[in-house]
């Protein structure tokens, strides 16, 4: 025979095999037995049959399930029909027009069969290209996860390349093997939680150890073993999450410190205002960034370079007005200055809430500050809380140079040392009080500008922290700032380790007291300012 005979009769058998095939019935195709034993009956015979055509991966049974989700399903005593939008019943095989029967009844899915469907339903969506669509597919997996889903489960952890999705799959995994029925799997199971170690797999330990439905006395051991594990782990990652929230918290009352302890540490001046200039650096900063929006969307991730100074000069700006027109003639009279300033302090709240509105305004954090860095599964370190104590370092470092090596900083500390004798020196003491006073105003605005990459920013933001402050600052030592270092650490630390025993209002409370009692002890504070006796 020609080779091109053979080819063409080949070709033609081809064409013949393939169109029957078209023509033949489905093998495993949904039939009205089917559809009647899914839609009525027990539950558990309604689940069984539900996983057996789930294997076949009949087209046919996913509108079928979709319609019962979505309660559009009614059933008699032989067969199941799908109720149309427009209210026009078809047969839930064939699809075709039917009448619906008087005794038809609406079929009622318990929270159990509505997971077992949407597990079925979510199986197609494993491998699609589309994340959200995966993550949507593997919460419903997880949610009636048993061990006949394993195989589904296994091929879809082959195929994930996502980092956070593999670990949802990996849960849902074993929690398919927390119920198995081989002890040998329900062993792997509580190996793999013991490994995990989250708050996640110490709920799983606890609701199988409750439920009393483990029978192996080898299994029930390693559960316990599990869960004993997980729980020391995780009180470890909460011991870590205190020392870490302390040390955020002292950061920050640090930051608000720092500008007090030049004006009433090295000046002597009790300004009640100091909050409100911490508030002047936070809205300087809202406006930088909507500035930012606006007119430089392309570059809203960098509007913090700018907002830094520009808190710094805002804050600045008003601290030299104020030194200028009420403080210089205060000085030497606490009682006088401290009446002032917090009149002054009444006065800017309600300049800003004139400009600003009443309401708090919310400050965006830029991309590179949201998020995260998960150290372990119950301690997540917040990006911006990590951004906010290398920020508090940098301006602590960056003061100490200032006061300690620079020009400005020996007349600053020679004026508050001995004024007379500066002055006899030939230092302006006027200038030197206003840029001093204007310095600390400015490191003021710095602490506001990092408080408003941690909350809303309000008229009373300022409020907030002025008592914690001057604390830090008297605790640390007056014009010490080693001190208000090492006060503003201790104080955050003692402030989160109380609340976890007493509350957030009485550990305020406690912290008050044990100040108090601190300085009717040691009344110089951690750090004395050193001098000669004559």
């Amino acid at each position: 025979m020609p080779v091109n005979t053979r080819s063409w009769l080949t070709t033609l058998g081809l064409a013949l095999s393939l169109s029957l095939g078209a023509w033949a019935p489905a093998s495993h195709a949904l039939t009205p037995q089917d559809a009647h034993a899914l839609a009525a009956g027990d539950n558990d015979a309604r689940i069984d049959t539900l996983k057996k055509l789930a294997a076949t991966n009949d087209p046919a049974l996913t509108p079928f399930l979709k319609a019962m989700l979505d309660d559009a399903v009614k059933v008699t005593a032989d067969r199941a029909y799908i109720i149309q939008d427009d209210g026009q019943a078809v047969d839930a095989v064939t699809g075709q027009a039917a009448t619906l029967p008087d005794d038809a009844e609406d079929v009622v899915n318990n929270n159990r069969m509505s997971s077992e469907i949407e597990a079925v339903l979510a199986a197609a969506n494993l491998a699609s290209p589309d994340r959200d669509l995966r993550a949507e597919a593997i919460e419903a997996l997880a949610n009636a996860a048993d061990e006949s889903r394993l195989p589904l489960i296994d091929q879809a952890l082959a195929a994930e390349t996502d980092k956070a999705l593999r670990k949802q799959l990996q849960m849902a995994r074993t929690r398919a093997l927390l119920t198995a029925s081989t002890p040998a799997r329900r062993m792997e199971a509580a190996e793999a939680l013991a490994a995990d170690a989250s708050p996640e797999s110490r709920g799983l330990l606890m609701e199988r150890i409750n439920s009393g439905e483990e029978a192996d006395p080898q299994v029930q051991a390693a559960l316990q073993a599990a869960l004993s594990q997980v729980t020391s782990k995780l009180e470890w990652g909460e011991h870590a999450g205190v020392v870490f929230t302390g040390i955020s918290l002292g950061s920050i009352l640090l930051l608000a410190a720092l500008g007090l302890a030049i004006t009433y540490g090295l000046m002597g001046v009790i300004n009640m205002a100091h909050g409100e200039l911490m508030m002047i650096g936070a809205y300087a900063t809202f406006v930088v960034q909507n500035l930012f929006r606006q007119y430089l969307p392309e570059l809203f991730d960098w509007y913090l370079l700018l907002a830094v100074p520009a808190s710094f000069l805002a804050a600045a700006l008003m601290g030299a007005i104020l030194e200028r027109s009420v403080f210089r003639f205060l000085y030497g009279r606490p009682l006088e200055t401290l009446l002032a300033s917090w009149g002054i302090s009444l006065v800017l709240m309600q300049l800003v809430r004139t400009v600003f509105g009443a309401q708090n305004v919310q400050v965006e954090n830029p991309n590179w500050m949201s998020g995260g860095f998960d150290v372990l599964s119950n301690l997540t370190l917040p990006y911006n809380r990590l951004a906010i104590i290398v920020f508090a370092a940098l301006v602590l470092v960056g003061m100490t140079l200032l006061i300690a090596k620079t020009r400005m900083g020996l007349f600053v500390r020679s004026v508050t040392q001995n004024r007379p004798m500066a002055s006899c020196m030939g230092v302006n003491t006027a200038r030197v009080d206003t840029l001093a006073f204007s310095l600390g105003a400015g490191i003021a605005g710095l602490a506001g500008c990092a408080l408003s990459q941690i909350g809303n920013v309000g008229p009373d933001l300022g409020q907030s922290y002025i008592v914690d402050s001057f604390m830090v600052v008297v605790l640390g030592g007056v014009g010490q700032i080693a001190g208000t270092v090492y006060a503003a650490l201790g104080l955050g630390m003692v402030n989160k380790f109380l609340e976890g025993w007493t509350g957030a209002v009485l550990a305020k409370i406690l912290v008050l007291v044990i100040v108090v009692i601190f300085i009717q002890k040691r009344p110089q504070g951690l750090f004395a300012i050193k001098g000669r006796e004559a």
